[in-house]
């Protein structure tokens, strides 16, 4: 299908305006996502109804902790990325083009509204796995038939666009796990080869969209488990984004290339507490810390959401997202 967000240049070239690497590529070339390739002068996006995974997740599991917690969503992944991080945690797929990878699965449109609509309970569908960002015109074709059918759609994201397409994206997409990755313009660029500043434009149009909205941050040490960075990120998110935006702290282990050291769980523990002092919602992932799973409420202190594993209890949340002890809004879509 020819891609959407690109001009034609001289000698048959073409610049690619999905994102913000803004690539330049010459006839019979991809850009650096690996799935938008000059077929003669035209922009074709490969990957488009490449379906690589599909699973029913916890919603979870994306993370959304604060998206009707307890439900699952249809999960659905292609190939590619426009980052490109040494510690990738699904490098098999978001690492490689279409000729890198031998079992697409093939649904039409139709089929994936109705195996959503099949699943009981299911909230929806996730685009997740690689980079949503790169399956744009699958993903904008698909979310609004979703939506019609009462269905909800998140994108598990990099955050790496530019912002008019990413405008597209915020009228049919209803929340958001953005993975914030450093918060340093430079180690921001040597880590993913992307810009920092436009992943902080798309947070903020996020929440100015009235969007659900979490983050991720994976800690990585050598990376960015630099104090003074994340108490500025910390604080940013509070100043920026407000303080009710969920922050997930991840633990890293070793993975694809990188060989940094799995991160230690003190340290985990203290950026969590400092998180604490700015942000009402700070939890702690891929690490056995029951402190850091659980939602509590903000204004009486009560536990409003239990969490074990991917087994969900909801003890003092209303339908409203509300405290029933004191009745304070815990900003939980349920």
């Amino acid at each position: 299908m020819e891609a959407k967000y690109y001009q034609k240049l001289h000698d048959r070239s073409v610049q690619c305006e999905l994102c913000p690497h803004q690539c330049i590529i010459s006839e019979g070339r991809q850009g650096k996502c690996r799935v938008r390739t000059n077929a003669k002068g035209t922009l074709q996006a490969d990957n488009y109804q490449a379906i690589a995974s599909v699973h029913l997740d916890p919603v979870e599991k994306k993370p959304l902790y604060h998206f009707y917690p307890g439900r699952e969503v249809l999960s659905l992944g292609t190939v590619g990325c426009n980052f490109k991080c040494s510690c990738c945690q699904n490098f098999e797929i978001s690492q490689v083009g279409v000729d890198g990878f031998a079992h697409f699965l093939s649904y039409s449109f139709d089929q994936l509204v109705q195996m959503a609509q099949d699943k009981p309970g299911n909230l929806g569908i996730a685009y997740t796995y690689n980079e949503p960002a790169v399956w744009f015109e699958f993903i904008t074709q698909l979310a609004p038939r979703i939506q019609a059918v009462g269905l909800k759609n998140i994108l598990v994201s990099n955050g790496y666009i530019m912002p008019k397409p990413l405008e597209e994206l915020l009228a049919c997409a209803d929340a958001f796990n953005i993975d914030l990755k450093v918060f340093d313009e430079g180690i921001h660029h040597s880590f993913t080869g992307g810009e920092l500043a436009y992943v902080k434009h798309t947070l903020k149009r996020i929440v100015a969209a009235e969007r659900h909205l979490e983050i991720t941050h994976l800690v990585i040490p050598g990376i960015n488990d630099r104090m003074e960075n994340f108490q500025a990120m910390i604080q940013w998110i509070g100043d920026s984004l407000g303080d009710t935006v969920p922050l997930h702290l991840s633990r890293y282990f070793p993975r694809y290339k990188a060989k940094n050291e799995t991160t230690p769980v003190d340290l985990l523990l203290e950026m969590a507490e400092y998180a604490r002092r700015y942000l009402k919602f700070v939890y702690v992932g891929n690490a056995v810390l029951d402190s850091f799973q659980d939602t509590y409420c903000p204004g009486c202190g009560t536990l409003v959401i239990q969490r074990s594993g991917y087994r969900i209890q909801l003890e003092q949340l209303s339908t409203r997202g509300t405290c029933l002890h004191c009745g304070h809004q815990i900003a939980v879509c349920s």
